[in-house]
């Protein structure tokens, strides 16, 4: 077995640098619950202001985040629009229903993207029989699409079509930044469309938590009673926030080395015999492959490499996703294309 771990599985794996861990240490601090945290109110200037938005909120986590948003937006009794395979629906444990009384109407995208036309005939009729329609929600980058970015023209026309509708919108801007370095479209031309947008700090930017709620002014005020009440509600989490803002100072424009060896990582397995890359384009930092039923399933292909040190996941019986992120470099991504490459001929 190889001494060294290169962990592919997803870009919240990531560990704090000594500078930020540096920058968390030094963080000027106090109670955030009664708004007197320094470098939290920082944070929330600092990223509403990148996000084009009055306003911010710093939560824990981006299902926080997303719940608090469709909290706000909806009552008990709404429904909310979004892409069948989008986060919100797939893997934040339905909260919308859970907590908030709040059904879900998914659409099928290709690769999380929808198109204007299949919209046009879902909003309901407003007599007592149905739910009320009243969110749009988008995935920006799209997970489960393999780190999909939203064409822009795409977003523009459908949250034009919400706004004629009545409908409010909400973006699940977990990895916006990656769409924001990949297109060089800036994140306040994305959020313009949207009434509210989640941005998340523990994935590509390596902080160890935190996500941020932006809006205007009085959707955040709302905002903070929800997260009030969903437990989120922290102290001197400025410690966090400090990590944030480091990571909004040094990390954005190094998402392109991620996007640069995810399109290494996937050129490797396109020559590997055996497996076959799901998408051949590659947006972001994520490629997803399948491996030949023949050769066994993507469970048994997961365990194979990681007892070589190479980890990734199975997201479904012949499906591998793997991440790129800034603690793997190009030669980790080499040395991860000949291990599975060696694995693969031995079987």
């Amino acid at each position: 077995m190889n001494d060294k771990l290169y962990d592919f599985r997803s870009d919240t794996v990531t560990r704090p640098t000594p500078a930020m861990r540096a920058a968390m240490a030094a963080a000027e601090v106090g109670d955030d619950v009664l708004g007197d945290d320094p470098t939290v109110l920082r944070l929330q200037q600092v990223i509403a202001e990148r996000m084009g938005k009055e306003a911010a909120l710093f939560v824990p986590s981006g299902t926080m985040s997303n719940l608090i948003a469709v909290r706000t937006h909806c009552r008990p009794g709404d429904e909310l629009i979004c892409e069948d395979g989008c986060h919100i629906y797939n893997y934040e444990q339905s909260g919308y229903a859970q907590i908030c009384g709040i059904a879900a109407r998914a659409v099928k995208g290709e690769f999380g993207v929808l198109r204007r036309e299949q919209l046009a005939d879902l909003i309901r009729p407003g007599n007592a029989h149905y739910v009320r329609t009243r969110l749009l929600t988008l995935e920006n980058t799209h997970n489960r699409g393999g780190g999909k970015i939203q064409p822009y023209a795409v977003v523009e026309e459908i949250c034009r079509w919400a706004r004629e509708s009545g409908l409010k919108t909400h973006l699940d801007g977990a990895r916006l930044y990656n769409a924001a370095v990949a297109t060089g479209i800036q994140p306040p031309e994305w959020t313009r469309h949207f009434d509210s947008v989640s941005v998340c700090f523990s994935k590509g930017l390596g902080a160890p938590a935190g996500s941020a709620l932006c809006g205007a002014k009085d959707l955040i005020a709302e905002a903070v009673r929800h997260r009030k009440v969903l437990g989120g509600a922290m102290r001197q989490s400025g410690v966090l926030a400090a990590a944030a803002l480091y990571a909004l100072e040094h990390n954005i424009e190094r998402l392109a080395e991620d996007h640069a060896n995810a399109r290494r990582l996937a050129d490797g397995i396109r020559n590997i015999e055996h497996l076959r890359l799901v998408s051949a384009e590659i947006d972001t930092n994520m490629i997803f492959f399948r491996v030949d039923p023949a050769w066994g399933t993507a469970a048994e292909f997961v365990e194979k490499i990681k007892s070589q040190g190479v980890w990734m996941l199975s997201t479904a019986p012949a499906t591998i996703r793997a991440v790129t992120h800034l603690d793997v470099t190009k030669e980790d991504v080499d040395r991860a294309i000949a291990i599975i490459a060696s694995i693969m001929r031995a079987r």
